[in-house]
């Protein structure tokens, strides 16, 4: 049981990282490349569930690459 619940957990919170690094404002700490796994990796007290995040934010922020060269920093 406790092994689907975190697979559950993951799954929910896939791309998590890049998209509020993406979509809410100051979130992505002005990195143009690669902002979900910057945020993911900052320190916090979540820090231990958005390690969970970090391979799922590395995939998005990687497929995002050609859209984060053409709109610069995350502010």
């Amino acid at each position: 049981m406790r092994i689907v619940l975190v697979i559950v957990m993951t799954i929910l919170l896939s791309g998590c990282g890049s998209i509020i690094s993406r979509t809410i404002p100051g979130q992505g700490h002005g990195n143009q490349y690669y902002p979900g796994v910057q945020w993911d990796v900052r320190d916090s007290g979540w820090r231990w569930l958005t390690v969970l995040d970090l391979p799922f934010s590395l995939i998005f922020d990687t497929l995002l690459l050609p859209v984060d060269a053409s709109h610069g920093p995350y502010e």
